[in-house]
């Protein structure tokens, strides 16, 4: 609710029952207006442009009504209300100054030790309180198991299914994770692998992996996962500059696996928002091309904090490890948590199949559920 209300011809200034305050510009409030001649009632989407809004717009009057904010604008004379708490919800009269490397609400950051998401492949089908949980774990850890499931070939399709679409690559709509004979990438072998991000080499990368287990009876083979923005996190606080370095400038990656397959990308390996938010990590040596955006004078830093960003990746405290069963499978924001397995003999077996999809479906799903069901996002 809303207390008390003053105004310029420029700014709406309130106060909230709760005692905090909030500024307002009239081109903001006019541009955001709710009524339905300024956003389509059934979808929300604005029906004007910027410049439908009148270069002298000003404010005429502003009031309390039923609790509520009700502008009337020049030289439309036109009337809006605003609801209070659409009001504190949008608020950007605050404090905008972050840490370079902050994280958005919503994000926790994790070392060894936290206890791995997971979810039923039974009750996420039958209980949407469960399939909602599982979608916040993977928004807010980057990563969550699945078990229980088929063991059919393509099942990891149906993961995919229950919030979004697979992201069809040069290696298909899935791919065989099991040794092959002179193998396009080194995950068709037996060798361990370290912690990486996949396909940094595209732009933009797929935002989330699945990997499914077919069958798992090989010696070895467990999964780890990493969270790289825990590892940037520790990067930052014990070496600014090189966190630095690592921020602003692109690394470069490239893959030729194949005939008429050449992909090639120019980020850097920590993406930060220009307000600094952590946005991405892309960490991945096999695909890494040689670094040519960095001057001469700081080359030798840069590989420095390159070595100290990996060393924080390999450290044994950060990984979180687990071996998969027939059935089940994990999935990560590719963005962010970096996977990783160790190494397994010939004897018995290893097969995963594993796929590409985005994670603007998944949020989107997870929004759309909690908008049907508030009281399950509390």
């Amino acid at each position: 609710m809303l207390r008390q209300v003053t105004h310029t011809d420029q700014i709406v200034s309130l106060e909230f029952s709760d005692g905090t305050t909030a500024r307002f510009h009239a081109i903001w409030l006019r541009d955001n207006a709710l009524d339905p001649d300024t956003r389509a009632p059934g979808n929300g989407q604005r029906l004007i442009t910027i410049g439908d809004i009148p270069a002298d717009l000003s404010i005429s009057t502003a009031s309390l009504v039923g609790g509520a904010l009700s502008v009337t604008f020049q030289p439309e004379n036109k009337t809006v209300t605003y609801p209070a708490d659409w009001l504190a919800v949008h608020a950007y009269d605050r404090d905008h100054d972050h840490p370079m490397g902050w994280t958005a609400p919503g994000i926790t950051t994790w070392e060894n030790g936290i206890a791995a998401p997971s979810a039923d492949w039974g009750s996420m089908h039958t209980n949407p309180a469960i399939k909602r949980d599982w979608l916040a774990a993977v928004a807010e850890f980057g990563f969550a198991r699945l078990t229980g499931g088929p063991t059919e070939p393509g099942a990891l399709l149906k993961v995919a299914d229950l919030f979004g679409y697979v992201r069809e690559t040069n290696y298909g709509r899935y791919f065989e994770v099991r040794t092959e004979v002179n193998p396009t990438n080194l995950a068709y072998t037996g060798l361990g692998l370290q912690a990486h991000t996949d396909n940094p080499y595209r732009d933009p990368v797929p935002t989330l992996q699945i990997l499914y287990c077919l069958e798992n009876s090989a010696e070895g083979g467990d999964s780890i996962v990493v969270d790289g923005f825990r590892a940037a996190e520790r990067l930052r606080d014990a070496n600014p500059e090189g966190f630095a370095l690592l921020c602003g400038y692109p690394a470069r990656f490239e893959y030729r696996g194949s005939d008429g397959v050449c992909l090639r990308a120019r980020r850097p390996m920590i993406e930060l928002s220009p307000d600094g938010q952590m946005m991405a990590i892309r960490f991945n040596n096999r695909s890494s091309a040689p670094f040519v955006d960095i001057p001469f004078d700081r080359m030798e830093a840069y590989y420095a904090a390159y070595r100290q960003l990996a060393e924080f990746i390999d450290d044994p405290a950060m990984g979180v490890a687990f071996k998969l069963e027939p059935g089940e499978c994990f999935i990560v924001d590719n963005t962010r948590v970096l996977h990783a397995r160790t190494g397994y003999s010939g004897a018995g077996s290893r097969w995963l199949q594993g796929c590409y999809a985005d994670k603007d479906g998944l949020l989107s799903t997870l929004a759309a559920m909690d908008a049907v069901h508030p009281e399950a996002a509390e």
